[in-house]
């Protein structure tokens, strides 16, 4: 009975510190529903709330950190997975990818002039296209140009922008034309701002009316041929 109380009075006494049961029961091999019962009695300072508060959200961000990394490795074991199911591509393969990507992204045939032009702002997809008209197509690379579209809010990056464009191109800034500025949007609904946005770039193809109708009759033979 002498010892009970003696563990009653330290528990009371860890507990006005500030310490949580946990911490208690580490000290007081007692029953979690006697500390309870002990405990339930006894006001904490706000300072002591605050401690105890401090530690939940700890432990909480420490468990968030334990399924943020338990989810990257699950990611790239994934990722991991699928990419060396994908073996050297054929140049019939990358010739279809590429008609269906214009599909997707590229400007249609809608008048008797229409150029080729295709605008992304993922600079896999534009290193691919650019493969899939030099590579595949037969396009001349000086008669490639390009146009930047960006927000106004983007302004003042305007060089470090050119440069990163340049740089994923590998083509020279004189076929990089004037940029095109678009108005801010209060509300974006876009990932890629701040300092990961690079705006759109678009690749242009001179006198292509022909070329276009073209990957539109690539695009019907894919339709045809599937659907």
């Amino acid at each position: 009975m002498i010892l009970k109380l003696q563990e009653k009075e330290k528990a009371i006494k860890l507990r006005k510190k500030g310490l949580s049961y946990s911490e208690i029961l580490r000290k007081v091999p007692v029953a979690k529903s006697t500390l309870s019962l002990w405990l339930r009695s006894i006001g904490l300072a706000k300072r002591q709330k605050q401690r105890l508060t401090e530690k939940k959200l700890n432990a909480m961000k420490l468990g968030w950190e334990a399924c943020r990394q338990k989810r990257l490795r699950t990611t790239e074991e994934i990722k991991t997975k699928a990419r060396n199911e994908i073996e050297r591509l054929s140049n019939r393969e990358l010739w279809l990818i590429g008609a269906a990507l214009y599909w997707a992204e590229g400007t249609k045939e809608k008048s008797k002039s229409m150029a080729v032009k295709f605008s992304n702002s993922d600079p896999q997809m534009i290193k691919l296209f650019l493969e899939w008209l030099c590579k595949i197509c037969k396009i001349a690379p000086e008669d490639i140009y390009f146009e930047i579209y960006l927000h106004e809010t983007a302004s003042y990056r305007k060089k470090e922008i050119q440069n990163y464009w340049l740089e994923i191109t590998n083509f020279p800034p004189a076929q990089f034309k004037e940029i095109i500025w678009k108005k801010h949007n209060l509300n974006p609904k876009r990932k890629n701002i701040g300092k990961n946005y690079y705006g759109q770039l678009r690749i242009c193809v001179r006198k292509s009316s022909a070329f276009n109708r073209k990957i539109a009759g690539w695009i019907e033979g894919i339709c045809k041929n599937i659907l």
